[in-house]
Formats: C-alpha cells, sequence, structure tokens
C-alpha cells in the first residue's frame, strides 16, 4: 500500500533535533524523498543515514545556518536538481532562550540571534521555497504545503522569555500573510505552534536555576491542563496532517498542539 507521501519531495530544516528528526523519519515511512538541513553537518548525516538505511529512502542533504540566506536558495535548488521539484517544506530550524529572564536582561546578542535564526530565517526559507512551488502549480496543476514550526509563544505572552516569543509571533504573522498571498497559487502555509514537549530544547532547561529556584518538569508544565509535556510523535502527527495533500482547504491556520494552554 503507498504511503501518504509516495513519491513527494519533502524537505526538512532543524533535521538532526527532536521535532526535525522524527519528522524526516515519519516522512520516509511515507514513502517521501528527503531533502534535508541542519547546522551540524555531522548530525545531519548521521540521521540521513540511519533513516536510509532502516527505509530506503532517498536523501540530499545540505547543512548550514539558516541565517545564511543562500542556504535556503541553495536547498531549493538541491530539490529541484535532484529530484525534479518540491511538494512538502517543514521550516523547522529554531533556537530558544539560553534562560528564562526579564526581557531587559537577555542580551543585545542572543537577542538578534533569536531574531535572525528565527525569524529572519523562515523568511529566506519561504522566500525561496513559495515560488517554486507557484512555478509547479501554474505548470502541473500541483503546487506544495509548507509548514512553519511555531510555538504557543507565538500566539501569547510568555513570561521569561519575551524576544523568543516576539520572534514567534513574527511567524505566524508570515504564515497567516503569505497564506493569503498564495492562497490561489496552489501553495498551502500553515504553522504549528507547540507547547514544552520532550525535545532536547525544553528538557535541557531542567535543572536551571531561575530567580533562585531550579526548573522542574512539573513548573514546566504547571499551565498545561493536560498536566504534562507533549510527546514528540504527537506534534510530528501535526506536521503530516498539516502537510497531508488530502488536508487541501486549510491554510493560513496556528494549530495548538498545547494540551489546552490556549483552549480558554
Amino acid at each position: 500500500m503507498a504511503g501518504l507521501f509516495q513519491g513527494a519531495v519533502v524537505l526538512v530544516t532543524g533535521a538532526s533535533g527532536g521535532f526535525g528528526s522524527a519528522a524526516a523519519r515519519r516522512y520516509a515511512s511515507e514513502g517521501a524523498q528527503l531533502v534535508l538541513s541542519d547546522y551540524s553537518k555531522e548530525a545531519l548525516d548521521a540521521i540521513a543515514g540511519e533513516i536510509s538505511n532502516d527505509t530506503g529512502c532517498d536523501i540530499a542533504t545540505l547543512s548550514g545556518d539558516i541565517t545564511d540566506e543562500s542556504l535556503s536558495e541553495r536547498l531549493v535548488a538541491l530539490a529541484i536538481e535532484r529530484f525534479g521539484r518540491l511538494d512538502v517544506a517543514l521550516n523547522n530550524a529554531g533556537i530558544a532562550q539560553s534562560a528564562f529572564e526579564k526581557m531587559p536582561k537577555t542580551s543585545s546578542d542572543e537577542a538578534r540571534r533569536i531574531f535572525d535564526v528565527d525569524l529572519v530565517g523562515m523568511f529566506y526559507a519561504l522566500k525561496y521555497q513559495l515560488p517554486v512551488m507557484e512555478k509547479q502549480f501554474r505548470e502541473t496543476g500541483a503546487g506544495g504545503s509548507i509548514v512553519n514550526v511555531a510555538s504557543v509563544a507565538g500566539v501569547t505572552g510568555a513570561s521569561g522569555l519575551a524576544v523568543y516569543a516576539a520572534a514567534k509571533h513574527g511567524v505566524v504573522g508570515l504564515t497567516r500573510s503569505v497564506a493569503q498571498e498564495y492562497a490561489r497559487l496552489g501553495v498551502r502555509i500553515n504553522a504549528v505552534c507547540p507547547s514544552f514537549a520532550r525535545t532536547p530544547m525544553a528538557t535541557e532547561m531542567l535543572g536551571v536555576e531561575v530567580k533562585g529556584k531550579v526548573v522542574t518538569e512539573e513548573q514546566m508544565v504547571r499551565g498545561i491542563p493536560m498536566g504534562r509535556l507533549a510527546e514528540v510523535d504527537e506534534v510530528v502527527e501535526t506536521f503530516i496532517f498539516a502537510s497531508s495533500p488530502a488536508n487541501s482547504f486549510m491554510t493560513g491556520q496556528t494549530l495548538h498542539v498545547d494540551g489546552g494552554l490556549t483552549g480558554y
């Protein structure tokens, strides 16, 4: 039986991280061909090798910094050169703040890096993905789907993470705006907004001292009605739903995977 993404070409950034590696593996299991990218070449090669060995998936890789505009351009070019098209893009590359703290205590250098990676990097990705998918739609009637990984911090305030929240609000704004621009041009664009999930980005915060108190998992999930962290596969399932060719009438949406946190 053919997979949901049989023969599709899927680009995943941040591919060696918690969400990225699990998503890449899932797309491969559904029959996709992959273009994977991450900052670390060693980590990228390792995850690509594992997925290829396990699934037989055809994978192209390109490492680099998402804040380098040429990386996004070269990733799309690689997809076209290697596979002839680009059907799905999961823009997952991102970083968090190094500490929970009042906004003035965040260094200017760290703030600039977060904006560059989480927001400007997203702009670069969309800048090169959208025209290719539009061209495919005009030529063949089959465009593409883009999923931007934002955060629940992109749709609500996040005390102690103001800069990160501001960057993710920007991702949501980009998503909604380009979704309207491309709604009649064959490209769907949606954002997934997870709360804390069991990824290294979240778990590395555990044990960190904030205002004289050590961050615990219990504290981290205190405001979540389900009372727990999201599991990586639960979030990946939303990526699959958002990018599925069967989900062809949804665009410009923010999908909250947050255990009920924003459900009031």
